[in-house]
């Protein structure tokens, strides 16, 4: 595969063309966030073909809204779930390998104001290390208070004790789902956006296929496939009620979602290489403080949601949480004033039963079922494990007699598109720049208007690359996907947005969304 795929592939026009010529695959998916682009991926890789269909844009719900960290998950050990940890934790170096200019590894200081609490946490982190084995990062270290200090410069120094710092990772999400898109797009796989599936179809009782309708169009697509996997995150329980509806069934809910609510702030609040982490806040969540594109993301929440928005409002109690945790940490407390973007993300976690509570206690790990007529749902889980959930998945259809036998997943040393090979890595702390691009960055620079900057790190030519070869429609796709500067800074969004919807129709498309985009800034903006 190489790193330079045909823009056959992701011109819109001809993916639709494409998409009307489909008669018979192996594989339809539904859903293009971080489980559906990686079942993509895999089946492909594997030999199979494939067909991805996303109601909106790649990675536009829960996929884009991570706090930013490839994880183990540290607080799953103090849980004791150490399956769930030891596989995070591979899988976590299995994509820093794949996609080094998208991902990399981030220093953790948990700061500590009570003499027990650099013991007490740095034992658990000693696990962790363990755990990770030849995995691991780096080594877990206990920090005298000076060393805290000079790791986290802009923590509270009074009453500080100590530290200990430990390695996880971080990287772009919204982006990595492109690489994925594109990564299975090189192998053959037919993603659209922007066309949801509207309808499944059936043959003696068994999925068959699906009826799929271009969002721009309106134009109605019959496809037929052997196997088709639900993998739409927390609006799972919509497409499993559409199959039980055919049936004269009813099904109960699989997920009870829960939102996290980030906050962004100025760098000067938090001017570290490292993150800091808080293990224990109020409300017994674990608090971040990350720096991630020259700013710094404050959260997360973990709040029940009963609705699933698809831009989910964060209550003013969880802004105000976290800005007030923040400043029991922090030398300057930030402010409303200071908060530059606002966003929700939706955790699809998995009932165990139809009567939740505290979704804190609900399972991080995914779920996998298949229905009586055959058609297989995919929920739960996080960024970090997405390739192994793929395999799961994929294995799943296998055993069930769903799909055929397939050859060996190849995705553990599947570098995506992109991804350098000379060795380098990306400054994710640093202001977005044509890094992002890893091994395609001269392709973009070679583009009209790449001295032409909108906003800091993002190019005109930059939008052209998207709309050619990313698969962007929108302003918002352009803004808060293709580049991150919505959930960076949605005034500097709003500002920016007219010359890109200009560029936009300079490449043809149409309808890009600006309204709907200006308004969507004030939806991020802390009023």
């Amino acid at each position: 595969m190489t790193s330079r795929i045909s823009p056959l592939l992701t011109d819109r026009s001809q993916l639709l063309d494409a998409l009307g010529r489909v008669e018979q695959v192996d594989l339809i998916v539904i859903g293009g966030g971080a489980t559906g682009l990686g079942i993509a991926v895999d089946a492909s890789a594997r030999g199979l073909s494939v067909v991805l269909l996303e109601s909106h844009d790649f990675a536009k719900g829960t996929s884009s809204r991570a706090t930013k960290l490839v994880h183990g998950g540290v607080r799953y050990l103090a849980q004791g779930n150490i399956s769930l940890v030891r596989e995070a934790l591979h899988e976590r170096t299995t994509l820093l390998r794949n996609a080094p200019h998208l991902a990399a590894p981030l220093g953790f200081v948990m700061p500590s104001y009570k003499c027990w609490e650099t013991p007490f946490y740095g034992i658990g982190l000693k696990a962790y290390d363990t755990l990770a084995g030849q995995d691991g990062l780096g080594a877990t270290r206990f920090l005298a208070k000076r060393a805290a200090a000079e790791a986290l410069p802009g923590v509270r120094t009074q009453g500080l004790k100590g530290g200990v710092m430990y390695w996880d990772g971080q990287f772009d999400d919204a982006r990595l789902a492109i690489a994925l898109a594109r990564t299975a797009a090189a192998n053959s796989a037919l993603l659209v956006n922007y066309c949801p599936v509207i309808n499944l179809l059936y043959k003696e009782g068994k999925v068959a296929g699906v009826v799929c309708e271009d969002a721009e169009s309106n134009e109605k697509y019959t496809l037929h496939a052997t196997c088709v996997v639900n993998a739409t995150g927390v609006w799972v329980d919509d497409v499993r009620k559409m199959d039980a509806t055919h049936q004269g069934q009813t099904v109960a809910p699989m997920v009870s979602p829960s939102q996290g609510v980030h906050v962004v702030v100025d760098r000067a609040f938090l001017p570290s290489e490292h993150a800091l982490l808080v293990p224990k806040t109020a409300d017994g969540r674990v608090l971040f403080a990350v720096p991630w594109l020259g700013k710094v993301i404050l959260g997360t929440t973990d709040t029940p949601r009963p609705d699933l928005a698809r831009e989910p409002d964060a209550y003013e109690q969880e802004i105000e949480f976290i800005l007030s945790e923040a400043a029991n940490y922090l030398a300057k407390a930030p402010t409303r004033a200071d908060v530059r973007s606002v966003w929700v993300g939706l955790r699809p976690l998995v009932k165990a039963s139809t009567e939740v509570g505290n979704t804190k206690k609900l399972s991080r790990e995914h779920t996998i079922v298949h229905s009586d007529s055959g058609l297989v749902t995919v929920t739960g889980g996080k960024w970090t494990t997405y390739r192994a959930m793929a395999e799961d998945v994929l294995e799943h259809c296998v055993a069930h007699q769903l799909l055929g036998h397939l050859k060996p997943s190849v995705t553990k040393h599947l570098r995506l598109v992109g991804a350098p090979t000379d060795g380098s890595t990306r400054n994710l702390h640093a202001l977005p720049d044509v890094a992002a691009y890893g091994s395609e960055s001269g392709w973009v620079q070679s583009l009209t208007g790449a001295e032409n900057e909108i906003l800091p790190g993002l190019t005109e030519a930059m939008v052209r690359f998207a709309v050619r070869y990313e698969y962007a429609r929108t302003v918002e796709d352009i803004l808060a996907r293709r580049s991150r500067w919505l959930f960076l800074d949605a005034d500097k969004s709003k500002e920016a947005a007219a010359r890109v919807a200009e560029i936009l129709q300079e490449e043809g498309v149409s309808s890009c969304r600006l309204s709907e985009f200006l308004a969507l800034c004030n939806h991020y903006q802390c009023r």
